[in-house]
């Protein structure tokens, strides 16, 4: 019997726990006031990390101007990322090369293996809002090509290996004398090559320093008309209620840390990656290592305030896209295999040997918090345990309950990785681990990989 189930279907499906999906439900009371709306969807890209980041940013925008329902262009940042990871691919292929680092060398050919991916991080975020601003999904909808962006990076990626290859020559060949001059020409004229094949295929998008109309209807639809440059808008993230007017405001989200559980190292230490960024000159890419503990803490703390939380996960671990759960008990591997997927490992283990990475990046809204029963005796009340997480995807209205996640408490101590919180919500210890020089890892380390 087991033998033509698990061979006549799905076997995730056919182990999948009916008690652990009707045991996870969307019910929460810690949650923000305003969650903001609709449901995104990123299609077939890997763009999580700009619809994670723009659905934190659209909450103070709504707000202000009184908005039901509204998205920022993910589109926008997605344009300036590539063309912006381009030439940070380029420079890197220069300064490896003048470094001598070899052609076969790990170095050189991990940054040719994803010279230009779909994905990014937190701080690179920040990086292209701080340069190119924000503007309305209105103005610079999805083409098809930002929803399935697989032929876009395949004519990108093949341009940019070849770019490698002819920047590596010009500085090995003696021959050809190159100066300092030559070489950022013939860059130039690579990036205005990638730019074209983007603005071919994903449009042009709108200049970040020439305002632009957008027409918008608010809540009690007078329709209304903001001018702005894409730097400007981005400056009216600020809501004009308390308690949000001095927690979700551009100064605040600038000072955001991003806190990482990664217990291969120890815990209070700043981490960065190797050539991990896509800005030339702008920010890097911290994260200050925490207990799961600390991580959970701040995340509650930011929800308590009324302020959602950015946050990385290994997402395809113990989920359901169809019911919308992550639950470490949602598919029985032990009943159909005799087999444990989860305690034959721990999470640093996983790390380690590749079984386990952030791959991608959502929004918790809500938390559901219970007493623990008082210690026998002792008297007084107990301590306050997490329960379930409420998180805002951006797989569309078809997955999940019309889009939203619940995530288990013992989940998230498996595999999230990542929160990005308000250092007002950090201990004093947490926040002086900003002033250490970071522990260096690897380009291809794990830290590395990009929701």
């Amino acid at each position: 019997m087991a033998l033509s189930a698990l061979s006549g279907a799905n076997p995730k499906d056919v182990l999948t726990s009916r008690s652990t999906q009707i045991a996870d439900q969307q019910v929460f009371n810690v949650r923000i006031p305003f969650e903001g709306a609709p449901v995104t969807n990123q299609r077939s890209s890997g763009r999580c990390w700009l619809f994670a980041s723009t659905n934190v940013f659209r909450i103070a925008l709504m707000r202000r101007y009184g908005l039901e329902s509204f998205e920022l262009s993910q589109a926008y940042l997605f344009f300036w990322d590539k063309l912006e990871k381009a030439n940070f691919f380029l420079e890197s292929v220069i300064a490896t090369a003048a470094a001598g680092e070899d052609l076969s060398g790990r170095l050189v050919q991990r940054l040719l293996a994803d010279p230009a991916s779909d994905g990014g991080q937190w701080d690179m975020v920040c990086n292209l809002v701080d340069k190119y601003g924000l503007v309305p999904h209105a103005l610079y909808p999805d083409s098809w090509n930002a929803m399935a962006s697989a032929t876009l990076n395949y004519v990108v990626v093949a341009k940019l290996r070849e770019y490698a290859l002819t920047l590596r020559q010009l500085l090995a060949n003696p021959r050809t004398a190159t100066t300092a001059e030559n070489l950022a020409a013939t860059k130039q004229q690579m990036l205005r090559e990638i730019h074209l094949v983007l603005v071919l295929m994903l449009g042009p998008p709108p200049s970040p320093s020439d305002p632009f109309a957008w027409t918008y209807q608010d809540a009690s639809g007078r329709a209304r008309t903001v001018t702005k440059t894409p730097r400007e808008f981005a400056r009216d993230i600020t809501p004009q209620e308390a308690p949000l007017r001095t927690l979700l405001t551009p100064a605040a989200i600038a000072s955001y840390v991003s806190l990482v559980h990664d217990p291969r190292h120890p815990a209070l230490r700043l981490l960065t990656v190797d050539r991990l960024g896509n800005v030339v000159g702008g920010r890097g890419v911290t994260y200050v290592n925490v207990g799961m503990a600390a991580l959970k803490a701040a995340c509650a703390a930011m929800l308590a305030a009324g302020l959602p939380v950015f946050f990385g996960s290994d997402v395809g671990k113990f989920s359901s896209s169809a019911s919308g759960v992550m639950d470490l008990d949602l598919v029985d591997y032990r009943l159909g295999f005799n087999v444990d997927l989860v305690g034959g490992m721990t999470k640093a283990q996983r790390l380690r040997v590749g079984e386990s990475a952030m791959t991608h990046a959502m929004v918790l809204t809500a938390v559901h918090v219970e007493e623990e029963a008082a210690v026998e005796g002792g008297g007084g009340r107990g301590r306050k345990r997490t329960v379930r997480w409420r998180v805002q995807n951006s797989w569309g209205e078809g997955a999940g309950d019309k889009g939203w996640f619940v995530m288990s408490d013992r989940w998230m101590d498996e595999f999230v990785y990542q929160a990005v919180v308000d250092p007002r919500f950090l201990s004093r210890e947490v926040r002086d681990v900003l002033k250490q020089d970071p522990i260096v890892l690897p380009l291809w380390d794990p830290m590395g990989s990009l929701a």
